[in-house]
């Protein structure tokens, strides 16, 4: 299987492209966000007043980076679990979000909702935040500079690495890789 290259913001094209299991080079534009961003777009939402970015096509990786030192462009910055995230996405994706990139399985309303709205969720490696790091090429603060380390971020990214983890067709490599490891090592009596 081949890495595929694909550049932000996604398209319908693309994520109808994307499979469970593909593993993926992302460059372009993504935004980070955790859980008090989240909140504080969603609430946004709510009031009908405008994102602090264009959502559309747009990913959303939920990191809160390590400070960055001298001469960095940023910290540390790998994946958070995803699943404290998963109340707010689907308003986000109904929105124009088409990707997601964390850690760790999502909810059924999650999935639900990336098939509805034509969305990707990615897997990032956790405890690899260095490594991953190296791909960031610019990271600027855009709203809530008050949540340090969890403002919502647009970072320039080449080549950051991910996984394919739930597809619009329904896909989820959680599940999916737990059946071959059960398959594989089924013990017969």
């Amino acid at each position: 299987m081949s890495v595929k290259k694909i550049t932000t913001p996604l398209s319908d094209d693309t994520v109808l492209s994307l499979k469970t299991g593909d593993e993926v080079l992302i460059s372009g534009v993504i935004y980070t966000a955790r859980d008090q961003a989240h909140f504080r777009l969603i609430k946004l939402i709510e009031e009908n007043k405008p994102l602090p970015f264009d959502i559309q096509g747009q990913i959303i990786y939920y990191v809160g980076p390590t400070p960055e030192k001298p001469g960095e462009i940023i910290g540390s910055a790998g994946p958070t679990t995803s699943y404290r995230m998963d109340k707010y996405a689907p308003a986000l994706m109904k929105l124009g979000l088409k990707g997601m990139i964390g850690k760790g399985k999502r909810s059924n309303e999650v999935k639900e909702a990336i098939q509805k709205y034509g969305a990707v969720y990615f897997g990032a490696i956790g405890g690899a935040g260095a490594l991953i790091s190296k791909s960031i090429k610019s990271n600027k603060v855009i709203a809530y500079e008050d949540l340090l380390s969890e403002a919502v971020r647009e970072l320039i990214v080449e080549d950051f690495p991910a996984i394919v983890v739930n597809d619009v067709y329904g896909g989820d490599l959680y599940e999916e890789g737990r059946k071959r490891y059960e398959n594989k090592y089924a013990v017969n009596d």
